[in-house]
């Protein structure tokens, strides 16, 4: 039990057993099941090679019967035969031959006289006019037969040349392709097999070596899938009888011995097939001896450097880097080898985050007394001026004699400035609480072009600057809240007007003062710039425009910006901002397409107070 008391030897020792018994497992559920697999898949793809035998020799066989009947159709070819002349006919027949690539071609008028016959076949020219296809053909049908040829087996099909009117047989067309050495690698090419062609009990043909024919022909009294050694490979065949396709017959030429139907037989390698069981069997084996060495010296390294105490205590740290939660503590499950140093270590961590935490918090408050010590100067300083406005207007409204003139003019003061404080605790509330967002997929164009009418709008007739708006024509929707981006659009361009205005007057010149772009600014991000030429920032106050409270207007509140960066980055986006005194300004804004960390639901926390902010 002294063994098993370390931690590190219990580690070592189970991960060694169960990595031996895994790879125990795993070869001896995969061997047998491979090699019956690799068996069925044999016969399985001698079956698929046999259909793909049949459906290619179907297509070529179609092939020659369209070929057949188009020549057979043809005004050329027929008045020639009328003419019963072999000399007019066999400059055509060999032409279309060459055409059509056949292996043989023959011609005969309606006494089924040869009228040519090109390419080899052995049928004698005058035992042609015999054969039943001729006769066939001559009284109008069309057929399908095999000849035996000394280079393999021809195919022929024999159409009638026939006229509509008056109806009549001028003579036949027989065309046929040839069997061979040839056409069976074209088709072991395609059935991945080797290939031979029977007929009569003899092989005509063979993708395998002319020596191998007599066992080849031993094949043909199979009905089923045999087997066969040639040289150092163990086959397996496959006989198929080749039959014509659609009406045909099948009888042989006078003079041939007695004929059926050609057989094809298909051969497909079992020592080739099946090479690649023997090589997993192989790979196994190495993969096992490997594996156990592995997991033996993988396991025992493990087992020295990891334990799984530090295994909890290295998971709350990253937890805590991760998301910054100081509540989460390290609990060490009791056990008969628990470790005191780890125990003292967790202890210790819990009780540093325990400080830290009461650390943040401390100093949470304190910036929240100062955030709402400036806040309440700023909110302070705001309202006393309107309220000294509104305390004037009051007085003229006392006054016995106040004519209509100063009433309208008081009413009117009071009026603006209760606006004004209005937005004023609007913006401050608009800071002070959590942004709600609505998402919906928009246009960014149609924002934009609505935060321009209603910043630009607002300008007093005949100071409002040139604007110049390009938009991107090819910019996808984005997903965003509408409201809240035109308000933070608005805001940016309310300052751009202003700090224009601010400025002496251009005289002349066609010049915007301010351009709003947007454009594409990388995978699944665009992009809002603003450029005014208006007065500028000094560098000094640069760094402290995003700052809450901190403004350069007379009249300003300073959280505009603060307000419009907590929108922007609520949505997933960033802004940033360049000035030169003198010169302008620039804004940047990127945003996403869709926010894909968006809140759920859609609430946005405020920035605190040391965050970039608005004017």
């Amino acid at each position: 039990m002294r063994l098993l008391a370390s931690l590190t030897n219990r580690v070592f020792l189970a991960s060694a057993l169960l990595a031996v018994l895994s790879i125990g497992v795993a070869i001896y559920l995969v061997n047998d099941p491979v090699t019956r697999e690799g068996e069925v898949e044999l016969q399985r793809g001698m079956l698929e090679a046999g259909q793909l035998l049949d459906e290619h020799r179907r297509t070529l066989s179609e092939s020659f019967k369209v070929m057949a009947e188009l020549l057979a159709d043809l005004p050329k070819l027929k008045a020639a035969v009328d003419t019963h002349d072999p000399p007019t006919v066999e400059p055509l027949a060999a032409d279309y031959r060459n055409r059509v690539h056949a292996d043989m071609l023959v011609v005969t008028d309606r006494a089924g006289r040869v009228l040519s016959s090109i390419g080899s076949s052995s049928v004698a020219r005058d035992e042609i006019p015999s054969l039943p296809a001729i006769r066939y053909a001559l009284a109008g049908a069309r057929s399908e037969v095999f000849w035996p040829h000394p280079d393999g087996i021809l195919q022929v099909v024999t159409v009638p040349l026939t006229l509509l009117e008056p109806p009549q047989v001028l003579g036949t067309l027989s065309l046929g392709f040839l069997l061979d050495d040839d056409l069976a690698r074209q088709f072991k090419s395609i059935t991945d097999s080797e290939i031979a062609f029977a007929i009569d009990g003899e092989i005509k043909a063979s993708t395998l070596p002319s020596a191998y024919k007599p066992q080849l022909a031993s094949l043909l009294q199979h009905d089923e899938v045999p087997r066969i050694v040639l040289g150092d490979h163990d086959y397996v065949a496959l006989v198929r009888t080749l039959p014509p396709f659609g009406p045909a017959r099948a009888e042989a030429p006078a003079g041939t011995p007695a004929s059926g139907f050609p057989v094809a037989i298909i051969l497909r390698s079992r020592t080739e097939r099946l090479q690649f069981v023997r090589s997993i069997h192989t790979m196994l084996a190495v993969t096992a001896l490997v594996a156990v060495l592995m997991a033996t010296v993988l396991s025992y390294a493990v087992s020295r450097t990891v334990t799984r105490p530090l295994a909890a205590i290295t998971s709350a740290m990253k937890e805590l880097a991760r998301t910054g939660d100081l509540t989460r503590k390290i609990e060490l499950r009791p056990g008969g080898w628990m470790d005191e140093d780890a125990r003292l270590l967790a202890t210790t961590f819990n009780g540093l985050t325990d400080s830290i935490a009461r650390f943040q918090r401390e100093v949470a408050e304190r910036e929240r007394l100062s955030s709402l010590g400036r806040l309440s100067t700023v909110v302070a300083h705001e309202i006393r001026n309107p309220l000294m406005i509104m305390k004037a207007s009051l007085r003229t409204l006392r006054r016995p004699d106040a004519s209509p003139d100063d009433i309208r003019e008081a009413v009117g003061d009071i009026d603006e400035e209760t606006r004004r404080l209005n937005r004023i605790v609007n913006e401050v509330l608009d800071y002070a609480r959590p942004i709600v967002y609505q998402w919906s997929a928009t246009h960014l164009n149609d924002i934009c072009r609505g935060s321009v009418a209603e910043a630009i709008g607002s300008a007093d007739e005949g100071r409002a600057p040139k604007v110049r708006v390009d938009l991107a024509p090819d910019l996808p929707p984005i997903v965003t809240d509408p409201e809240r981006l035109r308000t933070a659009l608005t805001n940016l361009l309310t300052n751009a007007r202003q700090a224009v205005e601010a400025r002496p007057r251009r005289s002349g010149g066609t010049d915007p003062d301010i351009d709003l772009s947007t454009t594409i600014a990388g995978p699944g991000q665009v992009a809002i710039v603003i450029r005014d030429h208006g007065i500028g920032i000094e560098a000094a106050q640069l760094s402290h425009v995003f700052d809450p409270y901190f403004t350069t207007k007379r009249t300003g509140t300073g959280i505009g910006l603060a307000i419009t960066r907590n929108i922007i980055e609520g949505m997933g986006g960033s802004i940033t901002l360049a000035s030169e005194p003198g010169t302008g300004t620039e804004v940047r804004v990127e945003l996403p397409l869709d926010p894909a960390d968006r809140p759920e639901p859609a609430v946005a926390a405020v920035a605190d107070a040391t965050g970039p902010g608005g004017s």
